[in-house]
C-alpha cells in the first residue's frame, strides 16, 4: 500500500510539473527568452521541475503572478483557474526549499545611526530634544528608505558628529556657555495667520509655537519680527493689534503693534518687540501670538477659505509674525535642576561616581554590558576635566562616550569561527537593538536591555510580550513620523508648491493639515491594532477647518483636528482620497496620472514600472495644435511615442481613475471645461472608473496589499532591500496574518519572528 502511495504522489507531481511547464511555455518564454530578455528576465531553458535550483528567476515569476500583471494586456492570458494552479505550484516548491536551506540575507557589519535614530537615541539616552537637522546631514535614501545606506562616515561627517556631541553634553551637563547665543526660527512664508492655531491659547490668532532648550538658568532676550512687503511696511496694518509672548502657556509680555505715523517708515513698528527676562534651564515651550479682535470672533458666513500671506496674489488683512529669535544666557546663575541633568547625575562627586555614570550612560548608549575596562578612554577625559571641576570631567565623558563607533555605528559581527556562508541566529542583543530600532527608530530601554542581557528575551512569550508593549509605548510614533512618512511619500509634502494662480487658497496651513491627516489616520490603524486593508478603504479620517473646508466637509470649526466618518460610497475614504498623496503625486500645474499610477504600483502594488529610457519627450501642452485637450488626450498623444508607450501603458490607467482629483486633491468633475473621463485599470487586465473602482481592484486581492506593506516594513526594520531570497519569508509573514485578519500588530510580529529578521549569513 505504501509503495503504491508513493508511486500515486510521484505520478501526482508529474501530472504537476507537466501543467506548469506547459504553462510557462504558453504564457511566459514568448517574451522571457534569450533574444527577447524582456525585464532581464531568461525563462527559456530554465526546467520548471525544480523552482528552487532557480529560486530567483521563479520569484520574479510569483510576483507576477500575485498580482496578474503578466502576460501583459493584450496577449492571451491564463484563466484564473490556470493562475492560482501555477502560483501555488511555484510558491509550495519554493517555500519547502527555503524551510529546508534558509538564506536569512546579510546585513551590513557596521550601520551608521541616521539622523532621525541619532536625535531618538539622544532624546531616549538623555531626555533631550535636540534639532538634529541643524546639527547633522540629511541621509541618502535607498529602497525608499534613509536608513538603507548608512555605512559610510566621511571626514566631514565625522566633524559633524564630534559638534553635535559637544553641544549635546554641553546642554545636558549644564556647562559653561563662552558668550551668549541666538536662534532665529523662521515661520513659512506662505503661512496664513488669520485664525487660530492649535495648541496656542483660545482667542488668539496666528503665531507660532516652538520648543526651545535653555542651556543654564539666566536672562534671555525675545525678539519678535513681523513679515513685511518688498517695499519693507507690515502686511495687513491697519489697525492697533496685541502681540503676546507666552513660555510653557504662561503670558510673559504683551506688545502693542500700531501704524507708524503719516509719512513715516516702518521700520520701528515692531523695534520694541524686545524684552529680556529670566528662564530656567531645561526645554520650554515659546508661544508667540496675536490677541485676536471682539469682531474677528464673531461668526461669519460660510465662505470657501481664503489664503492670506503675501502682498501679491494673497494680500494679508492683518499683520503676521515672521520671525522668533532667543539670544542668550545672559548674567547665567547655574545649570539649574533640569531633566537631563537628573538622568546623568546620579551621584555627585568623586572618580568612584564618575565611574558609576559613566558606565551606566555608556552600557545605555552602547546598548550591552560595559566593564570597567570598556570606559577607560571616556575616564580619561573624565580626569582631564575633572582638573577644573567634576561636572566638566563628566562633560567631557559623556562627549567621548557619544562619538565613540559602539554608539555612532550598530555592529553585528560573525561568530568566531562560523564558515563564510553559514546561518546564524543574531545574538539577543543584536535582536534586542533590531526591535527597538524597528520600533521606535531609536536604543532599546533598560527593560529590553536586561532581558537581552540575561539570555530572556527568546523565552516563550516574552519577545511577543516586548513587542505589543513597544508599540503600545509613545515612542512607537516613530512608525508614523519616520517609517510611514517616507513609504507614502509625505516628506516631499515640504517641497510641494502648487501654481500660485491657478491654485490660489493652497498655502502652508492646508500643507500642514494635508501631513497632520495622513499622519493620525495611519496612527489610527497602528495604535487600533485594525486590518491594514484599512489603510486603503476605511470610511473615516482627521481633519481641522483648514482641511474641511477643502474638502467641502460641513460642520467642522476650528484649528483641532478630530475624527470624522464618511457616508457610505464617499471619495474620500482611505489614503487614496488624502489631500496629501494627491498632492506629492501632482505637478504644480496639474494632475499628473503617470506620477499617481507609479505611486500605485509602487506603494500599494509592489510592482513598481522600469525606470524611463533616456530623452523621454515631454508631455504637449494644453492648447497644443489650437485645441484645449484634457489630460487624458495629452497622456494619449504622449503615449503614440513607441518610447513612451510601454511604462506609460502601465502606470497611466491607473492613475486617470483618481482624476476626479486635481493637483491638490480637490474633487471635480470637469478638467478645462470637459466631463472628467475616471475610467482606469490595472495591469491585471481589471477596468473600471474612479477611485470607488480602484479601490474595489486594489481590495480584491488583499494578500497583494499586505504583501507590499510587510515588504517596506521588513525594508525599514533590516536596513536593507528585500531580495528574491525573501520571498518565502514575506509569504509566510502575510499568510500568518491572514489568519490574524491582518491587524497591524501581526505584521510587525510576523516580521520579528521572520528568519531575515531573526538570522543573519556569515560573510
Amino acid at each position: 500500500m505504501r509503495f503504491l502511495a508513493v508511486l500515486l504522489a510521484c505520478f501526482v507531481a508529474g501530472q504537476q510539473i507537466q501543467a506548469q511547464q506547459a504553462f510557462v511555455d504558453r504564457y511566459c518564454v514568448g517574451c522571457h527568452n534569450t533574444q527577447s530578455k524582456s525585464g532581464g528576465l531568461v525563462l527559456s531553458g530554465i526546467p520548471a521541475g525544480n523552482p528552487a535550483v532557480h529560486s530567483g528567476e521563479w520569484e520574479k515569476v510569483v510576483r507576477r503572478l500575485q498580482t496578474r500583471s503578466m502576460p501583459p494586456i493584450g496577449l492571451p492570458r491564463p484563466a484564473e483557474s490556470e493562475y492560482a494552479a501555477a502560483l501555488a505550484y511555484f510558491e509550495t516548491a519554493l517555500d519547502k526549499a527555503a524551510a529546508a536551506k534558509p538564506n536569512p540575507g546579510r546585513t551590513e557589519t557596521f550601520r551608521r545611526l541616521n539622523r532621525t535614530e541619532y536625535h531618538n537615541a539622544i532624546r531616549d539616552l538623555l531626555a533631550l530634544d535636540i534639532d538634529a537637522g541643524s546639527l547633522l546631514p540629511a541621509d541618502d535614501a535607498s529602497h525608499g528608505f534613509d536608513n538603507v545606506t548608512v555605512g559610510e562616515l566621511s571626514p566631514m561627517l565625522l566633524e559633524r558628529y564630534l559638534n553635535a556631541a559637544r553641544k549635546i553634553s554641553r546642554l545636558a551637563v549644564g556647562g559653561a556657555v563662552k558668550a551668549p547665543v541666538g536662534e532665529t526660527i523662521m515661520l513659512p512664508p506662505d503661512l496664513t495667520q488669520e485664525e487660530h492655531f492649535e495648541g496656542l491659547p483660545v482667542g488668539t490668532r496666528g503665531g507660532a509655537l516652538v520648543t526651545h532648550v535653555f542651556p543654564l538658568d539666566g536672562e534671555y532676550e525675545f525678539q519678535l519680527r513681523l513679515a513685511r512687503d518688498r517695499n519693507e511696511k507690515v502686511e495687513g496694518l491697519s489697525g492697533v493689534h496685541q502681540v503676546e509672548l507666552l513660555i510653557d502657556g504662561e503670558p510673559v509680555r504683551q506688545f502693542t503693534v500700531k501704524p507708524p505715523p503719516p509719512g513715516q517708515d516702518h521700520s520701528k513698528v515692531d523695534a520694541e518687540m524686545v524684552v529680556r527676562i529670566p528662564v530656567k534651564a531645561g526645554s520650554h515651550d515659546i508661544a508667540a501670538t496675536f490677541v485676536k479682535k471682539p469682531t474677528a470672533l464673531l461668526e461669519t458666513e460660510r465662505q470657501p477659505y481664503i489664503a492670506h500671506f503675501n502682498m501679491d496674489r494673497h494680500p494679508r488683512i492683518q499683520p503676521a509674525l515672521y520671525s522668533v529669535a532667543i539670544v542668550g544666557p545672559f548674567h547665567p546663575t547655574g545649570p539649574g535642576d533640569t531633566e537631563p541633568r537628573k538622568r546623568v547625575f546620579t551621584c555627585h562627586s568623586g572618580d568612584a561616581c564618575a565611574e558609576k555614570i559613566v558606565l551606566g550612560l555608556a552600557r545605555r548608549a552602547w546598548r550591552g554590558p560595559v566593564s570597567v575596562a570598556d570606559i577607560q578612554v571616556p575616564m580619561r577625559f573624565y580626569k582631564d576635566g575633572a582638573t577644573e571641576s567634576f561636572e566638566n570631567g563628566i562633560e567631557l565623558a559623556l562627549r567621548a562616550v557619544l562619538v565613540s563607533p559602539r554608539f555612532l555605528f550598530r555592529m553585528e559581527r560573525d561568530p568566531a569561527g562560523s564558515a563564510s556562508g553559514s546561518v546564524y541566529k543574531v545574538s539577543d542583543l543584536d535582536l534586542a537593538s533590531r526591535i527597538s530600532f524597528f520600533l521606535w527608530s531609536s536604543i532599546p530601554d533598560a527593560e529590553l536591555l536586561d532581558l537581552a542581557t540575561t539570555g530572556k528575551l527568546r523565552h516563550p512569550g516574552v519577545l511577543e510580550h516586548q513587542v505589543r508593549r513597544m508599540l503600545a509605548d509613545p515612542r512607537s510614533e516613530s512608525l508614523v513620523t519616520n517609517f510611514a512618512e517616507q513609504w507614502l511619500y509625505l516628506r516631499n509634502l515640504a517641497s510641494a508648491n502648487p501654481d500660485a494662480r491657478m491654485f490660489p487658497d493652497f498655502d502652508d496651513n492646508l500643507r500642514q493639515a494635508f501631513r497632520r491627516e495622513t499622519e493620525m489616520f495611519f496612527e489610527s490603524v497602528m495604535r487600533e491594532d485594525r486590518n491594514v486593508l484599512d489603510l486603503l478603504r476605511a470610511n473615516y479620517t482627521f481633519v481641522n477647518e483648514r482641511l474641511a473646508k477643502h474638502y467641502g466637509i460641513p460642520n467642522v470649526y476650528g484649528s483641532r483636528f478630530r475624527r470624522v466618518t464618511f457616508e457610505p460610497g464617499s471619495e474620500r475614504g482611505g489614503l487614496l482620497g488624502q489631500g496629501s498623496i494627491l498632492t506629492v503625486t501632482s505637478y504644480a500645474t496639474r494632475t499628473a496620472p503617470t506620477l499617481r499610477g507609479k505611486w500605485i504600483l509602487t506603494n500599494i502594488l509592489g510592482t513598481p514600472p522600469p525606470s524611463p529610457p533616456p530623452g523621454v519627450p515631454p508631455l504637449k501642452d494644453a492648447a497644443a495644435n489650437g485645441k484645449v485637450m484634457t489630460m487624458r488626450e495629452r497622456m494619449a498623444e504622449h503615449r503614440k511615442n513607441p518610447a513612451c508607450s510601454g511604462c506609460h501603458t502601465l502606470m497611466d490607467p491607473a492613475g486617470f481613475a483618481l482624476e476626479n482629483f486635481d493637483a491638490v486633491g480637490r474633487w471635480r468633475t470637469a478638467d478645462t471645461g470637459t466631463p472628467v473621463d475616471a475610467s482606469g485599470g490595472l495591469p491585471d487586465g481589471s477596468a473600471f472608473s474612479g477611485i470607488a473602482g480602484l479601490r474595489s481592484a486594489l481590495l480584491a486581492r488583499p494578500q497583494v496589499f499586505a504583501g507590499n506593506v510587510t515588504e517596506k516594513l521588513l525594508t525599514f526594520a533590516l536596513g536593507r532591500g528585500v531580495e528574491d531570497f525573501d520571498g518565502p519569508a514575506v509569504r509566510g509573514i502575510v499568510h500568518g496574518a491572514a489568519v490574524q485578519d491582518y491587524k497591524f500588530s501581526s505584521l510587525v510580529l510576523g516580521i520579528v519572528n521572520s528568519t531575515p529578521f531573526q538570522m543573519r549569513k556569515s560573510q
